[in-house]
């Protein structure tokens, strides 16, 4: 996949480039911290109408009144209990311009999920793959995956279907980064391959992928406070603050490929700065692995197993 190639964005894009988004909806799961928030604050400033989802309804509040926009509403849903996802799927009213595959989690202890899963899998894959499925049909635009430079880290060793059921269910030796980067490739197979699969079904929607480079979140945060290392996840916030980018910075790429006009499927979309850390956007190229046609349909099947939602 080579669209990239003959693709174009504006260069130097920053957040004032964002045009007017009145009459248009937009779905952002994770949106009540870091880079969701942030996505969900700067559509809902330029007109949009914003949806996002949160594991709680307290959290949820939190988020809308700090935001301050009445054009702002949420759902409840646990991407790491497919019962919550289904019921939160249901609850999708009307259709949406763009969904935003944006929560995620990053280099925690090993843990399983409520239906068996490993936990970064089931949160950063899984759950949204089934989410997508299940509303596919109510997104009329665009399907944008956040995904990370942390792929390159990721692996499914011989790509089997085997080895991939495997590694979702945890059966695998376990490394916290591995598991993450592992994840993200995930990410990053399921956003092309679910373009193929758009296009020979005729599906309405386009799918492109973004990662925010480094950018100044809680995400690196989580792993310290669930092994209740307050010292780390102080010294964690310390270097954040001095060597990342704002999240809202971190969003860019994310909102680029959610509203730039003209953009195709398969784009993988980028900070521009050095070793894509910082900066305005830009179309990259992820690592080979994750253009691999049989490793994302061999992960494809596995998610739709596992889940028990078809995309068809």
């Amino acid at each position: 996949m080579n669209s990239q190639s003959t693709a174009h964005i504006p260069r130097g894009w920053r957040i004032e480039d964002l045009y007017d988004q009145t009459g248009k909806r937009f779905l952002i799961t994770g949106g009540t911290s870091g880079l969701g928030r942030e996505t969900a604050r700067e559509l809902a400033r330029n007109g949009a109408q914003v949806t996002i989802t949160a594991r709680s309804a307290k959290k949820a509040e939190e988020t809308l009144n700090e935001i301050a926009s009445e054009k702002v509403d949420y759902l409840e849903m646990d991407l790491t209990d497919l019962e919550s996802v289904r019921k939160a799927a249901r609850s999708v009213t009307g259709n949406y311009d763009a969904l935003i595959l944006n929560a995620g989690i990053m280099a925690i202890p090993f843990a399983k999920t409520v239906d068996g899963f490993e936990t970064q899998m089931s949160t950063n894959h899984l759950g949204h793959f089934a989410f997508a499925g299940l509303i596919k049909n109510q997104i009329s635009h665009r399907i944008i995956t956040v995904s990370s430079f942390a792929h390159r880290m990721g692996s499914f060793g011989s790509g089997s279907l085997d080895e991939i059921r495997d590694i979702a269910l945890g059966k695998n030796k376990y490394s916290p980064w591995g598991a993450y980067g592992t994840s993200k490739l995930a990410n990053l197979l399921f956003s092309f391959e679910l373009e193929r699969r758009a296009r020979i079904n005729n599906w309405p929607v386009v799918a492109i992928a973004a990662h925010p480079g480094y950018s100044n979140t809680n995400l690196q945060m989580v792993s310290s406070e669930i092994r209740e290392k307050k010292s780390e996840a102080k010294i964690t916030a310390i270097i954040n603050k001095i060597f990342a980018q704002s999240a809202t910075n971190g969003a860019l790429p994310t909102l680029l490929a959610a509203t730039h006009p003209g953009l195709f499927g398969g784009l993988f979309v980028a900070p521009s700065g050095l070793m894509e850390m910082r900066g305005s956007p830009k179309l990259t190229r992820a690592r080979e692995i994750a253009y691999d046609q049989m490793l994302a349909t061999n992960l494809w099947s596995i998610s739709e197993e596992l889940t028990g939602v078809n995309w068809k």
